[in-house]
């Protein structure tokens, strides 16, 4: 199993923007997340975690469903926020996911395991 830690950065961010999706076979951890206005007023952002994992066996056999992380969150101008406090793992096919109310840079680090 390789381990390869990556960023993945995308600029001027408003509208819903698939930031990073999870490849076959892969599993990724996040561990940060940053967004940055870019703006000169304080703009509100949502993250959102979009999964298809499906059910499972065992005590945890329901699937996953699509989750914020955070909710029209404000930011100030010309700031940037930390999103996460500790690590999300993401599973093959799951997608993060970004939109703003204002231009927003966005930096992801993850640690991907193929």
């Amino acid at each position: 199993m390789a381990n390869t830690f990556k960023v993945v950065t995308k600029a001027g961010v408003t509208t819903l923007d698939d930031i990073y999706t999870v490849a076959a076979s892969t599993t990724t951890v996040v561990i940060g997340l940053v967004l940055g206005n870019t703006t000169s007023s304080q703009i509100t952002a949502t993250v959102t975690l979009s999964s298809d994992t499906a059910a499972r066996a065992g005590n945890n056999d329901e699937a996953n469903q699509d989750v914020e992380i955070v909710t029209s969150v404000p930011i100030p101008a010309n700031s940037s926020l930390s999103v996460l406090d500790g690590k999300i793992v993401m599973e093959a096919t799951d997608i993060l996911q970004v939109s703003a109310s204002g231009a927003t840079d966005v930096i992801l680090s993850i640690l991907e395991q193929t």
